[in-house]
């Protein structure tokens, strides 16, 4: 009952922490609801072959085993190259019924209207065999659907998790600046004869009954939200367009209702433990100046929360600094050490102030600087929400643009090509094949002869004079390694034609071997791999799934992630050309070059150089934009809740003051004034902290793309 009456008599006080648990539990709702529709998305028809009862389709995975504890295990990765239905097995299922085929993927998928029995016995392990709802697996658009749904899955988790942190950042500094202007009250209710335990109860009984009220808003207002956040990812090309919430779900509800709970509750804890130790003493204080702000308990949290987002931060860079480069690992990180700089704030207050005050003219100035220095729990209470919001923005902004703008310049330095011809591969393949007679795709044919290698390095030359130009064409690829006989890796790689032509027209990080010294029985992988020694023999699978043994002859710099393998034509797994790559040489004439390209009649686009740099630019996917945007925007809309409750909070409370400063003398304005300066250089202090937290964070990343043998160059413009 005095939880409730207190709750009635000082409402003001907790409005903003009903409105930020309300908020938090409304958004984990939200992004729950969302989940959910990705973990079970409606039945959709097939759409290639929905005529056919029974679909084979070329089998599309590598399966391996591979060591698990005392046994084995198979594990499967999806191949760069499925397998076609060949010739011979089309045949066989045409005498069991129709068959249907089209155009796509070069017939890796056939329908045939025939029982399904008999179509497992002639297929056997040569194909998989399709019926019900299996046969979407062939549509062009169910791969492509399930990377979104797997990226919608990741950025709706992600917002939940960054918007529990900052409910639980938020709702604890507000807890913590109502028990420090709560005091006096505190202070008589001991005098009074409440006990330490009585005190931390009516405190957390007020958190209890804020959160259960705030959760049950919360929930409605997930209700209501889930359906727009739906449509504004399909409307963003995020989601698929026939995306949408389950009929009926309620576990998101739970989940968000007792989160919203547990936040209030945990929020109010500490604030409650540092209640009870109010002494009936403190009834008799009337100083506002704060003493003994920074407990030796959060001192020793402060510092180790301090210490652990350091260290954290050294030990990746001693293990595994590519870790450093992930979406996941740079949202999170900075959460370490907020909340470490948030406990220590405190101590930090008072230089700070001093620092940023003294630019201050006048009395006005000094006593702004004065009242800021010297209270410290208002001032600090004030600072953390913008901390968090600065800190956030700069470790999020900074990191993401920081990792693109370094693949981008390690692409640059990647090139060494003046023009650049990309298209579809059968398409390029031939107008290859147009200018020289032979096809464009690579692979092996009878006997292993390499077909169409040279094609359209030729078709190419057939436009461009080969005594002032060098063309160098490849394929996209990916070849897959068994690693410490535990793990199936892919590794994206590109198949080239012409290695001399190649290493002319790149300039790859080389760190030992040389890239020149390939050919069909050898590879070139990057730092990732296991053991990546010059001339060591490894044991690959191809696009395709063929198995080899390939020698290692050089070694790159791990970077960014982007320096896959190189292979030659024979060892493409059936992949076709989609890039030529030019270099003009000397004094010739470039633009006329171009010029000859591009009334060439290829059957792909021509670039310059820079501008097919520029159109591959990592830019971030729509997925990664619309996360920072929706973690920054949370962040953003907690500290001005936050803002707004602590200075009503703090200004209510400091009416004596106020009215004190009006009888020396000062007029209503200059009132406002002090006021609304003490809280801009809250606000101040709130920023620089957040941007060395920031920095922090940038100078991490910097340290790992050096350690990565990256472009190394940090990206402030989010401050």
């Amino acid at each position: 009952m005095l939880s409730l009456a207190s709750l009635r008599a000082r409402w003001a006080a907790l409005v903003g922490s009903f409105v930020a648990v309300a908020l938090g539990v409304g958004v984990v709702a939200v992004m729950g609801l969302g989940v959910a529709a990705t973990l079970d998305p409606p039945g959709r028809e097939p759409e290639r072959f929905a005529s056919s009862p029974v679909v084979v389709a070329g089998i599309d995975t590598l399966t391996v085993e591979v060591e698990r504890g005392s046994g084995t295990a198979r594990v499967s990765k999806k191949l760069a190259r499925p397998h076609p239905v060949d010739e011979r097995l089309l045949a066989q299922l045409r005498k069991l019924g129709p068959v249907r085929t089209d155009d796509t993927a070069a017939r890796d998928a056939v329908g045939v209207d025939a029982p399904v029995a008999d179509v497992r016995a002639v297929v056997g392990d040569r194909a998989r065999v399709l019926t019900g709802d299996d046969r979407r697996r062939v549509d062009p658009s169910y791969e492509r659907d399930a990377e979104a749904l797997v990226a919608v899955n990741s950025l709706l988790g992600t917002a939940a998790g960054v918007t529990a942190f900052v409910s639980v950042f938020v709702t604890a500094s507000t807890f913590a600046f109502v028990v420090a202007l709560r005091r006096r009250e505190f202070g008589l209710l001991r005098m009074a004869g409440a006990t330490p335990g009585q005190v931390r109860r009516l405190l957390l009984g007020e958190a209890l009954a804020v959160g259960v009220a705030a959760s049950a808003a919360g929930c409605a207002l997930g209700t209501w939200g889930a359906p727009v956040l739906i449509g504004e990812l399909v409307a963003g090309g995020v989601a698929p367009s026939w995306f949408a919430l389950p009929d009926s779900v309620v576990w998101p509800y739970h989940v968000a209702f007792w989160t919203g709970v547990s936040v209030a509750f945990a929020g109010a804890w500490v604030a409650a433990r540092r209640a009870g130790r109010i002494g009936p003493v403190e009834a008799l204080r009337e100083a506002s100046v704060d003493t003994a702000v920074l407990p030796r308990s959060r001192r020793v949290i402060g510092v180790a929360l301090l210490a652990a987002g350091l260290g954290l931060l050294a030990w990746r860079w001693g293990t595994d600094p590519a870790e450093l480069l992930k979406r996941k690992t740079y949202t999170t990180q900075p959460m370490l050490l907020i909340t470490a700089v948030a406990a220590l704030a405190p101590l930090l207050v008072r230089p700070l102030v001093r620092l940023i005050g003294a630019a201050l003219p006048g009395a006005v100035g000094l006593l702004v600087r004065e009242n800021a220095a010297t209270s410290v729990r208002r001032t600090a209470a004030v600072a953390a929400p913008v901390l968090v919001t600065v800190a956030l923005a700069g470790s999020l902004l900074g990191s993401s643009a920081t990792v693109a703008g370094a693949k981008a310049a390690e692409a640059e330095a990647r090139t060494r090509a003046d023009f650049v011809v990309t298209g579809p591969e059968g398409r390029l393949g031939e107008w290859a094949g147009r200018r020289h007679g032979s096809g464009g795709a690579f692979g092996t044919g009878a006997g292993g002869a390499t077909t169409g290698a040279s094609g359209v390095t030729a078709g190419a030359r057939g436009v461009v004079d080969p005594g002032t130009s060098v063309v160098s064409a490849s394929a996209s690829t990916a070849v897959y390694v068994k690693e410490e006989r535990t793990a199936l890796v892919r590794s994206d790689a590109r198949a080239v034609t012409d290695v001399a032509a190649f290493a002319a027209v790149s300039r790859l990080p080389v760190v030992a071997g040389d890239v020149r010294d390939l050919d069909d029985r050898s590879i070139v992988v990057n730092e990732e791999w296991e053991r990546p020694e010059v001339g060591r023999s490894v044991r690959v699978w191809l696009g395709d799934g063929r198995p080899v043994r390939l020698r290692i002859v050089a070694v790159l710099a791990r970077g960014t992630g982007d320096n896959g393998a190189y292979v030659t034509a024979a060892n493409a797994g059936g992949a076709g050309v989609d890039r030529v790559e030019i270099r003009v040489w000397g004094g010739a004439d470039r633009e006329a070059v171009g010029a000859a390209l591009r009334e060439s009649g290829a059957d792909g686009r021509v670039w310059a150089a820079g501008e097919w740099l520029e159109a591959n630019r990592p830019k971030g996917g729509a997925q990664t934009r619309l996360g920072l945007f929706v973690v920054l925007g949370i962040a953003l809309l907690y500290a001005g809740i936050a803002l707004a409750g602590t200075l009503l909070m703090a200004t209510s409370a400091r009416g004596a003051e106020l009215r004190s400063l009006r009888l020396a003398g000062a007029t209503r304005g200059q009132v406002r004034v002090v006021v609304a300066g003490e809280a801009l250089v809250a606000m101040a202090v709130g920023a620089v902290l957040g941007a060395a937290v920031s920095a922090v964070n940038l100078a991490g990343l910097a340290g790992a793309l050096g350690l990565l043998g990256a472009p190394v160059g940090i990206w402030w413009g989010a401050f």
